[in-house]
């Protein structure tokens, strides 16, 4: 399996704090491993095609990615401040998945 990052979700990796960017390491490392079948508390399925990594911690983060071909795409990561996730992050994540030639 591989993973797709894109500039935009790098850069989002790159802004975060040590201690998060490495829980998502490892959390991306488990998500190599047994993909699809990947659950909570780690990975979350939103839609047919559209999953979430969860990352807890000091930083709440999720990614939102998809499968297709053996691939991981990494469509879109944000900070988590509330409860709920934003609908605003979940459409952009759906709008970035439509994009997708997968």
């Amino acid at each position: 399996m591989e993973i797709n990052t894109p500039p935009e979700v790098d850069k989002f990796f790159k802004s975060l704090e040590k201690p998060t960017r490495s829980k998502l390491l490892r959390t991306l490392d488990l998500l190599l491993v047994f993909g699809s079948t990947l659950g909570l508390p780690h990975s979350k399925k939103l839609a047919p095609d559209l999953y979430e990594l969860r990352i807890r911690g000091q930083q709440e983060i999720r990614v939102f990615y998809t499968l297709s071909n053996n691939q991981v795409f990494l469509l879109h990561g944000f900070v988590k401040k509330t409860q709920k996730t934003p609908p605003q992050e979940l459409a952009k994540a759906q709008k970035l998945l439509q994009t997708l030639d997968v």
